[in-house]
């Protein structure tokens, strides 16, 4: 028996009712949202000085180093690193036992001179003597004062005490040391002035002059002060092409020897877009402007920054002259969103 194959149509049209087929709804557009009420400023370019930080140091004003004037072994050493000192104060003593038996000797051989020229003297007085020895012995005890001088003199060299009132900045030697004569023992500052040395351009350096004020700042401890310009080298650093400058720190300002600081120098103006820096934010590792556009309508532009002058800041790159740049953006801004100008 043969079978005819049959063929079994299920019907795949199923009617649901209501359930008809919708278009996609838009994505929300936050132009559509409520008008943000911003303040606005136009930025333009203006002409600036052009200022050029130069890299110093701090320095004190007055700075001694103490070297050993003879030899021999250091006794005492009565100072610290850091240690506070007065003016006349005793820093060190050197043995110098040869230099007193030459003082001692010096004053035996004054004295046995200033003995003989009185006898002589009394003699002459009394025509038992004549002028010749007198002025030989005048002569002799000129010499011998001179000699005690001197080695008075040497003796002293063997005590080292503080030229002014400062700190210790550097102490290279030790109790028991032998010093020589030239060897380096300590090293003074003065710890309540200081000036700011700074290799200033040779471009640069022919504007400047005793007294200007130039902007400090020293970044180990975020201080900014003014400085007057107290020296200007009046030759010029073949090598560097630059002049060296000494600036007055103010007093009270709480700076260290050694410290690094950077100078602003001014130099030529030039012209620069400038823009209040409420208007720069921070997005991610970028900072942003937002603009009011056509239509008053916010745009949000990457921007680059350069220096900042007082309340505003260059703008380097990402906004043009003649825009009008949203002041204090609130955190919900966003990109085409309406913008309401308040006066």
């Amino acid at each position: 028996m043969r079978l005819r194959p049959t063929l079994c149509f299920l019907p795949l049209l199923l009617a649901l009712p209501g359930c008809s087929k919708h278009p996609a709804a838009a994505p929300e557009s936050i132009a559509t949202g409520p008008a943000a009420r911003v303040h606005i400023a136009t930025v333009q370019l203006e002409a600036v000085p052009a200022v050029t930080d130069v890299s110093g140091s701090i320095r004190p004003l007055r700075r001694a180093q103490l070297s050993a004037k003879v030899l021999g072994p250091i006794e005492e050493f009565n100072v610290t690193l850091g240690q506070a000192v007065k003016a006349g104060d005793l820093l060190v003593r050197i043995a110098a036992g040869e230099i007193t038996a030459r003082v001692a000797q010096a004053q035996a051989q004054l004295n046995a001179t200033r003995r003989d020229l009185a006898r002589e003297r009394d003699l002459l007085g009394k025509g038992a003597s004549a002028a010749d020895p007198v002025r030989s012995l005048e002569d002799r005890l000129a010499l011998h004062e001179a000699l005690l001088r001197e080695a008075e003199v040497l003796l002293g060299y063997a005590t080292v005490r503080a030229p002014f009132a400062g700190v210790i900045a550097r102490k290279p030697a030790e109790a028991g040391d032998l010093a020589a004569p030239g060897q380096l023992l300590l090293e003074l500052e003065s710890a309540d002035a200081f000036q700011v040395e700074a290799a200033v351009p040779d471009s640069l350096a022919g504007a400047l002059t005793p007294g200007t004020n130039l902007t400090i700042e020293v970044p180990a401890t975020g201080l900014t002060f003014n400085a007057p310009l107290a020296e200007l080298s009046s030759a010029t650093d073949a090598g560097a092409r630059s002049v060296l400058a000494r600036l007055t720190v103010p007093a009270g300002t709480a700076v260290r020897s050694g410290q690094f600081a950077r100078v602003f120098v001014p130099g030529p103006p030039i012209r620069v877009l400038l823009a209040p820096r409420t208007a720069v934010s921070p997005l991610g590792q970028m900072e942003r402007i937002f603009v009011a556009g056509e239509n008053n309508r916010a745009q949000l532009r990457l921007v680059r920054t350069g220096a900042v002058r007082g309340d505003r800041i260059e703008i380097l790159s990402g906004l043009n002259a003649g825009e009008r740049v949203i002041l204090a953006p609130a955190a919900g801004l966003r990109e085409g969103q309406t913008l309401e100008l308040i006066p």
